[in-house]
């Protein structure tokens, strides 16, 4: 790698463009921006790819990293979705409930610092708290370096307002609404809630299909602008979403870790629906998008560059994210850089398979966005 002034200048194995063609030379970036990408010989076994953007997580979950996970005994908690993460009383809302302000904030920069080490630069945080959560991550983002998209949940705080009222104020400081189910609350609140964020031209988004099947049709008669999981989701719920154009967000490790399911990702590609990937809740699974990968490359038997792609620009899309799109001549660079001699990945014979089966965060050597 060399460098001169606001320039710099990057040999190895390149994913360009929304192919992620191979090309075989270097990268040029001047003030931040893509100037050339040139084929041309080179000895650099290095891999040169976009960054992740993690499209779905809960990182003020990050207070409880290692919750005890088990049987039904008093003493942990059951392997059941809604013992842990169903408002108001989930295990991750009591332990949220217990935690001060302080050190809510202090827990999710690790996990944004955490991000930004393996590799992703863009996120999605369904922030739980209402209008003081929102301040909270707010808070927490001061001074990193990671695009982020904050789409708060209602508190007492504002279901105790007129809904027009509550949601102003949470769009006064969120980019937009994201909820927990269409069962979760009672489905005219819901649908005023729904309906002020297309008022405000602000995203609506909600969690749907994660247990049952049972509350899709519900979810999408809100018209939502995302939909999360979609685990239990059947053919005709997925053309429904595809005809709608909706983006839909897997969490493949989190749903297998809470028994839901796997999500029939083949077949949402197969409908043509925009498919992007989400870690979830730091309460359950690290924010490292590798493990993502590999997941969904080897227990879902999904083609590596589809895996890619949906980890790194379809993500970008969903989001609406500036400068993450793919590695072209007259963007910004947004980039990471791995070791192709590390010990983990060298003899690996197809750069992009070997990215998304086998590289980890330690295979990264920088990160330039």
């Amino acid at each position: 790698m060399s460098s001169m002034a606001h320039e710099q200048v990057i040999y190895g194995n390149i994913l360009y463009g929304e192919d992620l063609s191979l090309v075989k030379g270097y990268v040029c970036i001047r003030d931040g921006i893509i100037h050339e990408v040139c084929e041309e010989p080179t000895s650099s076994e290095n891999i040169i790819a976009p960054c992740f953007t993690n499209c779905h997580t809960h990182i003020g979950d990050s207070v409880c990293k290692d919750p005890c996970i088990g049987p039904a005994e008093d003493f942990v908690v059951k392997r059941d979705l809604n013992s842990l993460v169903r408002p108001p009383d989930g295990l991750k809302h009591r332990i949220l409930a217990k935690t001060s302000d302080r050190e809510l904030v202090e827990y999710m920069r690790t996990s944004i610092r955490d991000m930004l080490a393996t590799g992703t630069t863009g996120f999605a945080d369904f922030r739980e708290g209402g209008y003081r959560g929102v301040l909270a991550l707010k808070d927490a983002l001061k001074a990193m370096d990671i695009d982020s998209r904050i789409f708060a949940r209602p508190d007492s705080r504002e279901y105790n307002m007129p809904v027009h009222e509550g949601i102003s104020l949470l769009l006064s400081q969120a980019d937009g609404i994201g909820m927990s189910g269409a069962h979760d609350i009672d489905l005219n609140l819901l649908t005023q809630i729904a309906d002020s964020c297309h008022k405000s031209g602000r995203p609506f988004c909600i969690h749907a299909g994660e247990k049952s099947r049972h509350d899709i049709k519900d979810a999408l008669s809100l018209q939502p602008d995302m939909l999360v999981h979609l685990t239990q989701a059947v053919q005709s719920d997925l053309k429904n979403v595809a005809d709608a154009s909706i983006p839909v967000v897997v969490c493949p490790r989190s749903n297998f870790l809470t028994g839901v399911g796997i999500a029939p990702v083949a077949e949402m590609l197969k409908a043509g629906i925009n498919v992007g990937v989400g870690t979830d809740n730091v309460m359950l699974n690290s924010v490292n998008m590798f493990s993502e990968m590999e997941f969904l490359s080897k227990v879902f038997g999904l083609e590596d560059r589809q895996v890619f792609k949906m980890c790194t620009l379809n993500g970008a899309s969903i989001l609406e994210m500036e400068g993450k799109g793919p590695l072209l001549e007259g963007d910004k660079a947004n980039l990471m850089v791995l070791d192709g001699t590390s010990n983990n990945l060298k003899g690996i014979q197809d750069v992009l398979s070997g990215l998304v089966r086998r590289a980890r965060p330690d295979d990264i050597l920088s990160i330039i966005h």
